[in-house]
């Protein structure tokens, strides 16, 4: 819970950082002051995702010592290092630039103060290689010894931990759907900007625009980077695969794939599916040939490896509705946005400008701005979840990792009081996006004839 309402605004401040960036670059280059309103305006979003990310992540962080306690001392030998560099270089760099951006649009050139979001931007994204660093070593660990005295991981190498093969797949993963996130929330909010406001037409079309080449260019990759990592994961955490594809047994060569399944745990079989004839092949070998191993498999070899150290009662089936529904979604959230992004700026080409009078398609644009956090969710939801149950895949699990005195009613509490602080903070990020999207930029292409004019009326905002 804690991860997911915490991922809800990583990607997006990433996403929308990247945009504002694109925006003031353009600025730059044509000197246009369309192009300087469009940043600080989408600034703004930006700046109230970074700061509720910063407190989710903070409440995250709790989590550790409080519900975690026994994984914290387990693992903080490799968990301190690349956190306390996310937090020492990565976020100090990002919060530091982020402070200098906000503040000093007239006291520097324009070609000097861009500098400073997009190394904002860097920075955010120097933080997501040094979390994801740790993540990847809970799903595929690396550079370590177990320590005789203390039964604890210990560091032996540092580069292992950083040239660890899982991060460089799940990284491009996140990074990208990031790009799909923040491109799809300033393509959704111009969607609803061209319904409220005509007067602002040139003005949330332009935006339109760039959240649409960012969505487009972002849903792409993050399909290329998600079909690297799938293909990753069926021979690191094949379970996980399996799960996500509903597979209890082994498939024939060649492998179809089910669309959709009707799955029944308690008896491990897969009651009714609509299948497609070869695809589930082509999606994990690239080629018309190949089977892949089913859960009941792998769950024997899973007990013939682990049942010594861990006991044979320990169950690896992972929970697979939630897996092959999320995967579902997750890909889907991905061909979806790809799919409107190219009507978007099919229909907003310079000479044939009509998507702001395509109010039905404007509707679903901005319905569709929540569309990318189910994608982003779903894939959380597969990378936390596929790994059960390890918390540190092959050396810890869930029971191990949880606090030894943390009883039911401590935990039923502390989650219950995080669940109403992190829907406060949701309500808060909505209200005053909408609030500043209700205001609108300060531009007006009417009354705005030279750019002395317009540093004047960005002064006025930023007082104000």
């Amino acid at each position: 819970m804690t991860t997911i309402f915490h991922f809800f605004y990583v990607p997006l401040s990433i996403g929308t950082a990247l945009a504002v960036a694109i925006m003031e670059t353009i600025y730059v280059r044509t000197k246009k002051p369309l192009y300087k309103s469009m940043a600080q305006f989408w600034g703004k979003i930006f700046l109230l995702s970074f700061a509720v990310g910063v407190v989710t992540g903070i409440i995250q962080e709790f989590q550790f010592g409080m519900n975690w306690s026994n994984y914290s001392r387990f693992m903080g030998d490799i968990f301190g290092a690349p956190l306390a560099i996310e937090a020492l270089l990565a976020f100090f760099m990002e919060s530091t630039f982020i402070g200098v951006w906000m503040f000093t649009w007239d006291r520097f050139k324009p070609g000097v103060h861009v500098i400073f979001i997009w190394l904002t931007w860097l920075g955010s994204t120097l933080s997501a290689i040094w979390i994801l660093a740790a993540n990847s070593f809970m799903q595929h660990p690396t550079g370590f010894e177990i320590n005789a005295q203390t039964g604890h991981v210990r560091l032996t190498s540092f580069m292992a931990v950083v040239a660890n093969p899982q991060l460089w797949v799940e990284f491009p993963h996140v990074i990208f759907a990031a790009i799909l996130t923040g491109g799809m929330v300033v393509l959704g909010m111009s969607a609803f900007g061209l319904l409220r406001s005509k007067q602002k037409r040139e003005f949330f079309t332009k935006s339109a625009k760039v959240g649409a080449w960012l969505a487009l260019v972002g849903s792409l990759l993050t399909i290329a980077a998600g079909d690297m990592q799938t293909r990753y994961i069926i021979n690191d955490q094949p379970m996980k695969f399996a799960a996500t594809e509903g597979i209890y047994k082994d498939t024939t060569d060649p492998a179809p794939w089910q669309a959709v399944a009707l799955i029944d745990t308690k008896t491990k079989t897969v009651k009714s599916s609509v299948d497609i004839p070869y695809l589930l092949s082509i999606l994990s070998y690239h080629s018309t040939s190949g089977s892949v191993k089913g859960m009941n498999t792998i769950n024997k070899e899973l007990h013939a490896k682990y049942d010594k150290k861990f006991g044979a009662n320990m169950n690896y089936y992972v929970p697979v509705k939630t897996l092959f529904w999320s995967f579902r979604f997750m890909a889907g959230v991905g061909v979806l946005s790809a799919l409107l992004t190219f009507l978007a700026l099919l229909w907003s080409r310079a000479k044939k400008d009509t998507l702001a009078d395509k109010r039905w398609f404007l509707w679903i644009l901005g319905i569709c701005t929540y569309l990318p956090f189910v994608g982003t969710t779903g894939g959380w939801l597969i990378t936390e979840l596929g790994r059960y149950p390890w918390v540190v895949y092959g050396l810890q699990t869930i029971a191990d990792a949880v606090s030894p005195t943390t009883t039911a009613g401590q935990l039923w509490f502390t989650n219950i009081v995080y669940f109403v602080l992190f829907c406060v903070l949701g309500g808060v990020m909505v209200f005053y996006s909408r609030r500043t999207l209700h205001h609108g930029p300060d531009y007006d292409a009417s009354e705005v004839n030279d750019t002395k004019q317009v540093h004047g009326n960005a002064r006025e905002a930023y007082q104000a």
